[in-house]
């Protein structure tokens, strides 16, 4: 697999998925809130499936 999540999308997507995780274990917001293990799991594999059809790549280019 090759990284398409860059920096800042990185660390978008770890804060949002944990404070989504964390809103569902103390009953906050419902069942749905789960669905950050997606946003958190991508962040800290820096790899999303969902980037793949459309060539997406949130990575900086390295200089060759």
């Amino acid at each position: 697999m090759k990284v398409n999540v860059g920096g800042i999308d990185r660390i978008a997507r770890i804060t949002v998925g944990a404070v989504l995780i964390a809103l569902a274990a103390t009953g906050t917001v419902g069942v749905w809130g789960w669905l950050g293990v997606v946003p958190l799991m991508t962040g800290l594999s820096g790899w999303c499936p969902a980037y793949l059809p459309f060539g997406i790549s949130t990575c900086k280019m390295k200089q060759e």
